[in-house]
């Protein structure tokens, strides 16, 4: 469904990415892994189409990103951010319903108030929720709300931008859950990008390593333990030796 070829972007003298090829197939659940600042944010930034890559291609169903009708093209997507990004000042089923009440999607607020709340009881949060602020929750609830937002409008694609930052281990394997669920129930294409090797198990169908600008290796879950790739051995077992330089 997605396809990178020979994909660059540098920011001044900075390269950032260096020729990256990856393909997700549709329904796929595809895990991006890395260390931070290696590019993984930036990935998701260029398939988004709010950066603009330097050299090489990224396709949608056949279709170049860079000459899609944005609108069109963005509403195929949801996503969960890392921080959240609930807006402050919205309640929580505003929030939820943010993009169902804009554009072309534009619903009356009753209806659109409706299928936040079904959104919201679909990541374990009841109606109660719904009329309260983003500030009046906790991480683990405001990390579902986000989650309920990336699904409202039921995606083709979802992004999830480490789904799991800032939350204590039993929020994190809740969140990995619903995550997994959703998208096996809604059929989506995921990418996630994470550092947090609990959940590329837990989400993942297949990997993806960035690392210096490039993948550098790429296959099921069920084969990233068994690879010989030095740089995957070192970035999941957390070494401190090895080819992966600690100092960025």
């Amino acid at each position: 469904m997605i396809t990178l070829t020979g994909v660059h972007k540098s920011f001044g003298p900075k390269r950032v990415l260096q020729g990256v090829d990856l393909t997700v197939g549709r329904g796929t659940s595809m895990v991006v892994i890395g260390g931070s600042g290696t590019g993984k944010s930036v990935l998701i930034k260029c398939i988004l189409g709010l950066v603009k890559p330097d050299a090489g291609t990224i396709m949608l169903d056949g279709q170049d990103v860079t000459r899609a009708d944005r609108d069109a093209f963005l509403a195929r997507f949801g996503m969960l951010f890392q921080g959240g990004a609930l807006f402050d000042s919205l309640h929580v089923w505003e929030n939820v319903a943010f993009r169902l009440m804009q554009g072309a999607l534009k619903q009356p607020a009753d209806q659109a108030r409706a299928v936040a709340i079904e959104k919201l009881r679909r990541v374990g949060l009841g109606p109660d929720v719904a009329d309260l602020y983003p500030a009046e929750l906790s991480g683990g609830m405001q990390k579902r709300v986000g989650l309920a937002r990336a699904i409202a409008a039921a995606p083709e694609v979802i992004f999830f931008d480490e789904p799991t930052t800032g939350l204590d281990p039993i929020m994190a394997g809740v969140i990995n859950d619903l995550i997994r669920e959703i998208v096996v129930e809604m059929g989506a294409t995921a990418i996630t990008i994470t550092h947090d090797m609990t959940s590329v198990r837990a989400i993942a169908d297949r990997v993806a390593m960035l690392h210096d600008g490039v993948i550098r290796w790429t296959g099921p879950i069920g084969e990233l333990d068994a690879t010989s790739d030095p740089y995957v051995q070192q970035f999941v077992r957390g070494l401190a030796q090895g080819p992966i330089s600690p100092v960025r």
